[in-house]
């Protein structure tokens, strides 16, 4: 956090992030990379990282089958080439914004970078909880160097003789350092790879000199409502309202696993039962033998033999069953349909490819995400196209940007089935159908069709 404060010093602002609202994330933060504040050595509480597992999941569900496609002249085509860069990376994006509750994707001009609450810093917003003012934090290291820029964007109200506008202006400021802990001293941006960016913008515009429509960068923030600080532009880590759940199913699945490791057979046997090789049965006495593992010689308390066996009984099933309770309640606060997440020993993991009604909730979650993504990359690929303005990085035109996505529901032999069908009612080409489902080609698959069709002329015309 050492940046903002610097940030705030060098460009005279001051964080409006509650200190409440940082907690969460950072303890969700650490929930998410596996070391959360419950897990103990001396208590032997381990953590199955189920944050992880949720996050990974909602992106996976999200991004199914996405396809971002832009048209709109050469303008279209280039910003379709940046996008198409960073396809792979739009599930991890996805999954960070649902564990930090908020990312930003900003446009570099050779592409987009993500930043998450730890790499910005909200300076402004307005009621509607946009982001008006914001700064982020950009850095890299060559050999014992450490550099870092601060990169301040936002909206300035300005009055004019026409009214009120509100110009966007973007600040730039470089430092370096020795210590990878400390920003340095500031430094000019042409000692660094930055050297081709604007320390300051001045306004910028539409070609047409019109402000902008909106700020420089994509915000995606998590569908659900934020009551932790209800005025804050940022939103809520997707588990935040689970995070005692999450606790318990450590600690019960820390105490299962250690009930299972302590679960070995263990005999305990008199040493006047062993015998060394080769020894007369009738002098008995101690023998120097190798015992296995699980057996721990002792001596008896009389006169007599002694010989036991412990085994140790497994609670599973019902250690079991809380767990799956844990994870239902888990997966529902998340947003999840109740059970998505439960172990069946039968099926294994719930997924969504069930029936859509008794996934319902699941649904709407994964749709909301979708929607909060499109909104997050409307605003990255706008950006992206102003950047182009700024410094001519594509021809000047409009574009078009289409979204599709796969369908959580898909089944591909109902699929399959419904296609076929399509085929024997000719609404579609039979040829068509082959080259979809059955893998041949599509050359194969016509010269198949038109010999049945042949085939099936030549039956209809031929005399008996």
């Amino acid at each position: 956090m050492i940046f903002k404060k610097r940030a705030e010093e060098d460009f005279q602002v001051k964080e409006i992030t509650s200190q409440q609202m940082k907690d969460v994330i950072s303890r969700c933060a650490d929930m998410y990379r596996g070391a959360p504040y419950w897990v103990s050595a001396e208590d032997n509480i381990k953590t199955i990282n189920f944050a992880k597992a949720v996050c990974s999941e909602t992106a996976r569900l999200a991004t199914l089958g996405i396809k971002i496609q832009i048209g709109g002249g050469a303008r279209g085509t280039w910003l379709q080439e940046q996008i198409d860069k960073v396809y792979f990376n739009l599930r991890h994006w996805v999954e960070y914004g649902c564990a930090y509750g908020t990312v930003i994707i900003k446009p570099n001009g050779s592409g987009f970078d993500v930043f998450t609450p730890f790499d910005f810093m909200i300076t402004d917003s307005d009621s509607n909880g946009n982001i008006t003012g914001i700064i982020f934090k950009d850095s890299y290291a060559d050999n014992d160097k450490y550099y870092t820029r601060l990169e301040y964007h936002r909206f300035v109200e300005t009055q004019t003789e026409a009214g009120t506008d509100y110009p966007y202006y973007i600040t730039n400021r470089a430092y370096m350092s020795h210590n990878a802990q400390s920003l340095g001293d500031p430094i000019a941006l042409s000692r660094t790879k930055w050297a081709d960016l604007m320390e300051d913008s001045g306004p910028i515009d539409k070609n047409n000199g019109e402000q902008l429509d909106g700020p420089m960068f994509g915000v995606f923030r998590t569908p659900q409502a934020n009551n932790v600080d209800l005025v804050t532009a940022l939103g809520l880590p997707l588990y935040a309202d689970a995070i005692e759940e999450m606790k318990d199913l450590d600690i019960a699945y820390s105490r299962n696993a250690g009930e299972i490791a302590d679960s070995q057979k263990i005999i305990l046997i008199d040493d006047r039962l062993m015998y060394a090789s080769g020894r007369n049965l009738k002098e008995g006495g101690p023998a120097d033998v190798k015992l296995p593992h699980y057996a721990k010689n002792v001596f008896g308390s009389n006169q007599e033999e002694f010989y036991q066996e412990i085994n140790p009984q497994l609670n599973t099933d019902t250690r079991l069953s809380g767990i799956n309770a844990l994870l239902s309640q888990i997966g529902y606060k998340c947003g999840f349909s109740n059970g998505y997440f439960v172990f069946n020993e039968a099926t294994g993991i719930q997924t969504a490819t069930g029936v859509e009604a008794e996934q319902q909730r699941t649904v709407q979650l994964v749709k909301d995400v979708r929607d909060k993504l499109e909104s997050c990359l409307d605003g990255a690929i706008y950006a992206m196209s102003v950047y182009a303005d700024l410094y001519s990085l594509a021809p000047v035109g409009s574009y078009e940007t289409v979204y599709n996505f796969g369908d959580i529901l898909y089944s591909y032999e109902a699929d399959k089935q419904q296609w076929y069908a399509y085929a024997v009612q000719n609404r579609i080409p039979f040829w068509y159908y082959l080259v979809k489902f059955e893998g041949f080609t599509e050359e194969d698959a016509k010269m198949l069709a038109n010999e049945a069709q042949n085939n099936m002329q030549e039956g209809l015309f031929t005399e008996e």
